[in-house]
């Protein structure tokens, strides 16, 4: 197939990038270079995809309508995964307009470009962020989750209905996919992993927000790209049985589905640390503090809508993933 990737330098995109292009889908990556962080680990994720023949790169930014709707429409794709946002709980409360910029309008152009050249499918990026204040566990894509904590989450909850009216409006199949704390190689150095494993070499003492007692549904890398290409190649369907009494968010009598995407087995942020700690060999030294604005104390993704339509079957243990992580921390970083 053709496939447009969005956010295709990023830790996600460029991943599932590498997956469509070793399966012989031809990709047209498309991302901005932002410097929000590290733009070599950025140019080094390109790099890795620019490798294959069949890899076109295009940087522009999602909110550059005409440019986004030019190169769209000359590439032709079957398929879109819509990976590119402004990311980050926190950098939300301080910078408002660069997720309306990048979430809103720039998610907007995406779906016009689907709807003008008959997609068969657009997936793109949620996240768990959009369970907000909700407090029943395991986190459902059937209950409601109208109370987010962040603009961050609030732009997601947006990409959602806005992809349901396109679902409904035009008939474009859209998925999405509500991510849960993704980790692994290659990944975002604003994470948790990242910044712990940093300052613990380092000799620095590392920040334990919620003095470590929050719980995470941290899941690796390799499991969310499987999950999201199972879920790209399965086209969502009209639920006949939908109903407006008792109406369930995560399907509709339009083709629009949700997912959570996670591990669905949570960890305590203590024992995540404890196994880096053995991984590296080397003892943290822990500045306790709350809970910061904005974020909330657990996530525990019920992922069995996944399970049951696409055969997602996430089996990476934290032991496993930070352990690799490690191994291609100190490789990238020379330490």
């Amino acid at each position: 197939m053709k496939v447009v990737v969005t956010g295709s330098a990023g830790f996600i995109g460029s991943a599932v990038s590498i997956y469509l292009l070793e399966r012989g889908d031809e990709v047209l990556g498309i991302d901005n270079i932002n410097d929000y962080y590290d733009v070599n680990l950025k140019l080094g994720r390109l790099e890795r995809v620019k490798a294959y023949d069949k890899f076109t790169e295009a940087k522009i930014n999602l909110e550059d309508k005409e440019k986004i709707f030019e190169t769209v429409s000359k590439f032709k794709p079957q398929r879109v995964i819509n990976l590119a946002a402004q990311a980050g709980v926190r950098y939300s409360i301080e910078n408002p307009s660069a997720y309306v910029d990048s979430n809103l309008v720039g998610f907007c152009n995406i779906l016009e470009s689907c709807r003008y050249n008959e997609v068969e499918h657009l997936v793109y990026a949620s996240s768990s962020s959009v369970y907000g204040a909700n407090t029943k566990m395991p986190f459902s894509v059937h209950h409601n989750v109208d109370h987010p904590l962040s603009l961050y989450a609030a732009t997601k909850k947006a990409n959602e209905l806005m992809a349901h009216v396109y679902s409904n409006l035009y008939g474009l199949p859209t998925t999405g996919l509500r991510f849960f704390t993704v980790y692994g190689p290659w990944g975002r150095p604003d994470m948790a992993l990242f910044l712990f494993t940093k300052n613990i070499l380092a000799g620095k003492p590392i920040d334990v927000f919620n003095y470590g007692n929050h719980r995470r549904d941290f899941t690796y890398i390799d499991d969310i790209v499987e999950g999201v290409i199972r879920t790209l190649d399965n086209l969502p369907e009209k639920n006949s049985e939908w109903d407006s009494d008792m109406p369930d968010s995560a399907s509709s009598f339009a083709p629009y589905r949700l997912y959570n995407i996670g591990n669905n087995t949570p960890v305590e942020l203590s024992r995540y640390i404890e196994v880096l700690e053995d991984c590296l060999g080397k003892k943290a030294e822990r500045n306790l503090l709350p809970l910061q604005a904005g974020d909330v104390p657990d996530t525990y993704a019920d992922v069995e809508a996944l399970v049951q339509d696409v055969d997602y079957k996430p089996n990476t243990s934290v032991e496993t993933g930070i352990r690799t992580f490690v191994e291609w921390y100190r490789e990238f970083y020379k330490v």
